[in-house]
């Protein structure tokens, strides 16, 4: 079992920068990647971004690119969003996940474990 807790979220204007952590724990060896996903009221949860935990190779939905950047601390078992230039389409519940396969698309089904979310609200 991996368990995995999100912080880090809250309130921030358009145009500013938020910074969100997740910690696992756990059986934090089987994990081949951690990644975020967001979910808005009434939407689908969507992949955000992932990072491989071997080779940090990192991925990103095309709505965050250039904008958001994901990494690791390897010995903290840490994984960071940094998000920037964010936008009011931007609110929503982010999740962090775990994926103990390399194998499989970026769907939500794909990963193996969850943390419980932390709230992003991008308003003016």
């Amino acid at each position: 079992q991996v368990q995995l807790a999100e912080s880090g979220g809250g309130l921030v204007q358009p145009g500013g920068s938020l910074k969100l952590s997740c910690a696992a724990s756990g059986r934090t060896f089987s994990t081949y990647a951690l990644g975020w996903f967001r979910q808005a009221p009434g939407k689908e949860r969507e992949f955000v971004a992932d990072i491989t935990w071997p080779g940090g190779n990192t991925y990103y939905a095309d709505s965050v690119k250039g904008r958001f950047t994901i990494s690791r601390d390897n010995p903290k078992n840490t994984v960071y969003l940094q998000m920037n230039s964010l936008k009011p389409e931007d609110t929503a519940v982010y999740f962090c996940a775990a994926r103990s396969s390399p194998y499989g698309l970026r769907r939500s089904l794909d990963y193996n474990y969850w943390g419980q979310g932390t709230q992003v609200t991008v308003s003016s």
